[in-house]
């Protein structure tokens, strides 16, 4: 079996990290994976905020807790050191998918070099509020961008879960 179908079979959401930062070169190259995503017509309607700051890392996190009901404490990026914000431009009627696609590439990019991941929901709900306007505005960015979720980078505290059997049905062969 070749490397990427290997990479596809064993990626896995991470719950566990490691506090350790992952390089600047692994970074740059998952960042570059996702922005070689195919997009709607070639428009290339996502962006990525790559969030290594741990003062911003928290505080994101904090939002996040918020948006999704858990308790004071509960961190819902795991640990992870640094958080890929991936968005798309509201007016780009394929924004949704453009900025999914963005995230498999993230996430299947951080396997193939030994970086743990995982994607977390609720950027929409942060960056539609004025806690994400306000770190838009910071980067300069005036367009209306619809958050499509967080990738949690880092290395795995321990092993991570084996993948579940595929259901049956699956794929149907016409």
């Amino acid at each position: 079996m070749n490397e990427t179908l290997k990479v596809l079979e064993n990626r896995r959401s991470c719950r566990k990290f490691k506090s350790d930062m992952i390089s600047d070169e692994e970074l740059k190259a998952i960042v570059r994976a996702g922005t070689f995503s195919a997009t709607g017509k070639g428009l290339q309607s996502p962006i990525i905020i790559a969030v290594t700051d741990k003062k911003l890392r928290d505080e994101i996190a904090e939002e996040n807790r918020k948006i999704g009901g858990w308790g004071e404490g509960f961190d819902p990026f795991y640990g992870a050191p640094v958080i890929l914000v991936v968005l798309a431009k509201k007016e780009v009627p394929t924004h949704v998918y453009d900025g999914s696609l963005v995230m498999g590439n993230l996430m299947n990019a951080a396997e193939s070099l030994g970086v743990a991941s995982i994607w977390i929901h609720r950027a929409k709900e942060e960056f539609e509020s004025d806690f994400g306007k306000n770190i838009l505005k910071r980067l300069g960015i005036e367009e209306e961008y619809e958050g499509i979720g967080h990738c949690a980078l880092g290395y795995a505290d321990g092993p991570v879960n084996s993948a579940a059997p595929r259901k049956e049905n699956y794929v149907y062969y016409i």
